[in-house]
């Protein structure tokens, strides 16, 4: 070992007995009060040293204040080199960053969100090849050369010259024009790894294992609030148009299943009420005062009622 490095590992005397110098830059950097005890002396090189001081900042456990201070050579005076806050050993420290790309989760995108894809991503594959001329003995190719000659007629028409003489050629006939029309101008689509996993988290989600699916009447299969989809997962997969339900408006199993089935339970009819037995709607008159007729007792003259002795 050199006699260099040994004074290296040695911490220089005038740089050591800093230490009033090395808190008032610690406590000017943070406050007074939060700078604690000297801990330590560390040997940054020659005539180099740092000072460490325990951090009472609150949430900074096992956290130092590190002062490093340094004298030239021949010098008397040591000056300030820098102040850092600077963890311990045992400190608090945050966990280790991990990508955005591995932190995210399913549900953390708000609006105005954008989830940029790898161009790797095994979930995709080229959807269509981008080329105007078709693979050699494909469908496409007999069909797009028939399509470009019917395309220049009637672009000769209603254009100043041929296709190839405009600026920019029409784009009618191409294989990127069918495409697009057809709807498959995607540069990329599901691929069988893509789907498999999106099928396993719909499936895990709102499939037949699910309390719920255990639990219900029926399966979704026949539902009359499914709504299908269409591709190879439509095979066993569909939405749910059912408000009430909790799957509303998701993705689930055909073999999933809940309590609001639309041939679960029908509802009866309501029962007709009988008819009344009083009818409220008629009016019947009543004199103000009785017939002399309305009476229990039948009306008599004053001669017979003379003759029973009544005065």
């Amino acid at each position: 070992m050199s006699a260099a490095t040994t004074r290296s590992r040695t911490p220089d005397r005038l740089c050591a007995e800093a230490v009033d110098l090395a808190r008032a830059a610690a406590e000017e950097a943070a406050a007074p009060g939060v700078v604690g005890e000297h801990v330590g002396v560390a040997s940054e090189g020659d005539r180099v040293v740092t000072h460490l001081f325990e951090c009472k900042e609150l949430g900074y456990r096992g956290w130092r204040w590190a002062v490093t201070v340094a004298r030239a050579s021949r010098a008397k005076i040591v000056t300030l080199d820098e102040v850092v806050l600077l963890p311990g050993p045992d400190a608090l420290l945050a966990p280790e960053w991990v990508p955005w790309s591995e932190r995210l989760r399913p549900g953390d995108m708000g609006p105005g969100d954008l989830l940029p894809t790898d161009a790797e991503d095994l979930r995709l594959e080229p959807g269509w090849s981008g080329e105007e001329e078709p693979p050699p003995n494909s469908a496409v190719s007999a069909v797009s050369a028939d399509m470009a000659e019917l395309v220049e007629a009637e672009d000769a028409e209603v254009t100043a010259g041929p296709p190839a003489a405009l600026p920019t050629a029409p784009t009618r006939g191409s294989i990127a024009a069918v495409a697009e029309e057809l709807g498959m101008r995607r540069a990329r689509v599901l691929s069988r790894y893509g789907l498999h996993v999106a099928a396993d988290r719909w499936e895990e989600a709102y499939g037949p294992k699910t309390p719920m699916a255990q639990a219900a009447p029926a399966a979704c299969v026949t539902c009359g609030f499914l709504v299908p989809i269409g591709g190879s997962l439509g095979q066993a997969f569909g939405v749910c148009a059912n408000e009430f339900s909790p799957a509303d408006g998701r993705v689930v199993s055909l073999a999933y299943g809940c309590g609001g089935h639309s041939e679960a339970a029908v509802m009866p009819k309501p029962p007709q009420p009988a008819p009344p037995v009083i009818d409220e709607t008629r009016v019947d008159p009543f004199p103000l005062r009785p017939g002399r007729d309305s009476g229990s007792v039948p009306e008599v003259s004053d001669e017979e009622a003379a003759e029973l002795g009544h005065s």
